[in-house]
């Protein structure tokens, strides 16, 4: 569907998915253009692949080329606003306008698709898993929502025959999807803003469970409410983490497995959540036919995602690390692993809450995840797509955390308050803008 165009414009064309998307149709030798609302590290890395974009949402802005109903395809994200204009011509001038999701979906039904699902965990687990199937020579796509470390982008390409993609459930666009392999990460409730309630969340992931091909298979993190091939850490699941020791901060560890054990497995990300993401990626690789071998090697040579648990500097008296967590649960393993990794030493998070929905809807979760720090200090909420709502701040969100090394400061103060702590380890969390800072704070403290 979508490779049958030859002009495709994006409109949200900065967003991790879309851009990923972007680079897949440049890669297949269609012309390419986009709008975002403003530039940022992707869009010039996008601009500078030969795409054009613009930031202000007006038509005049866009090639002419791309404005033939007969030979260009809109592709937009649910993120932008229902009054934007270019949105509006082109739905109004006869365009075949589609959801990034929808596109997505159409790409994957010529391959056999490999989806990974889950309200965490998706985007390390995709990245593993499309980093697996490439170094094992496997001809595949891999669509990531982050920047892979190995790749230095958010796009794997080693053929078409094999897709892996992230199947978001963000307004239940993982519908879209028909895969022949599945894993299901976790079911914590999040986008309340979109269902309403928990159980309406976890209803529409059983949903998913049934897209997938009649003769496909669905990998399940032990203990979740679906049957399938399970996964888990020290545990009876049929792919489970065994003997696990930490050397030179890297798991070691054993692989049980339906077939028997598979000893000396090396993985280097920090954090039992992503050592999960680890199994569940190599079982579906086995299980799609990659050999222990191969994927031993592929395993111990993965470098992880951009903003996911990310060393900025690791010295021996002060250590900075940047991870995107915006959930509690999210959150939750990012001190696990932090205190795994540093057990004695002080630990200074700085948080920027995402979306006013969110911290309204988990504000006892938040507080009690970001109590066990240390220290904290809390940004002012990120909005994204929404409006202010009334009593939800950040200073309301710091009133219920019990911890008394605690306040809320503006962003330009964020380098004097690390400068007064007496802490060596250093992590700025949240999905908002907050990865805009790591660069300054680097450069501040890199010795």
């Amino acid at each position: 569907m979508g490779l049958g165009w030859d002009y495709i414009f994006f409109i949200g064309i900065g967003g991790i998915g879309m851009s990923a998307l972007a680079r897949y149709f440049v890669a297949n030798g269609k012309q390419v253009a986009g709008y975002d609302k403003t530039p940022t590290e992707i869009t010039k890395s996008l601009e500078d692949m030969g795409i054009a974009i613009h930031f202000e949402d007006a038509i005049k802005n866009v090639s002419k080329e791309f404005l033939n109903p007969e030979n260009t395809l809109i592709v937009y994200t649910p993120a932008i606003p229902k009054n934007h204009v270019e949105f509006n011509y082109f739905k109004d001038n006869n365009f075949k306008v589609l959801k990034r999701s929808t596109v997505l979906g159409e790409i994957t039904k010529q391959t056999v698709c490999l989806a990974v699902a889950g309200t965490h965990g998706k985007t390390t687990t995709t990245s593993i898993l499309g980093h697996l199937l490439n170094v094992c020579g496997v001809p595949v796509t891999a669509f990531l929502g982050g920047i892979s470390e190995n790749y230095n982008s958010n796009l794997i390409i080693n053929g078409t025959e094999v897709t892996v993609v992230e199947a978001d459930e963000f307004d239940r666009s993982f519908l879209t999807l028909s895969p022949d392999l599945a894993c299901i990460t976790s079911m914590d409730a999040d986008h309340l803003d979109i269902y309403g309630n928990a159980d309406e969340l976890i209803k529409t992931f059983k949903d998913f469970s049934e897209c997938i091909k009649p003769n496909g298979k669905l990998f399940v993190k032990n203990g979740l409410p679906l049957k399938g091939i399970t996964y888990g850490i020290e545990d009876d699941s049929d792919y489970s983490a065994q003997n696990i020791s930490i050397e030179n901060g890297s798991y070691v560890f054993d692989i049980n497995t339906p077939n028997g054990i598979h000893k000396n497995f090396k993985f280097s990300l920090p954090g039992r959540h992503n050592l999960s993401n680890a199994i569940v990626a190599l079982a579906m690789a086995v299980e799609y036919g990659c050999s222990y071998i191969a994927l031993a090697k592929g395993l111990e040579s993965y470098k992880g995602v951009k903003r996911r648990f990310t060393y900025q500097i690791k010295t021996e008296d002060f250590v900075f690390i940047d991870d995107y967590a915006h959930h509690p649960e999210e959150i939750n393993a990012v001190h696990q692993a932090v205190r795994e990794m540093y057990p004695d030493k002080k630990v200074l998070a700085i948080f920027q809450p995402h979306l006013f929905s969110r911290t309204k809807d988990f504000v006892e979760g938040f507080a009690e995840s970001l109590s066990k720090f240390d220290e904290l200090l809390l940004l002012e909420i990120y909005p994204a797509r929404e409006l202010p709502i009334e009593g939800v701040t950040s200073k309301w969100l710091l009133h219920k955390i019990q911890n008394s090394n605690k306040k809320v400061i503006e962003k330009s103060e964020i380098i004097d308050e690390i400068r007064k702590s007496k802490a060596q380890i250093v992590l700025t969390i949240g999905a908002g803008d907050i990865g805009a800072e790591v660069k300054p704070i680097k450069e501040a403290f890199h010795v």
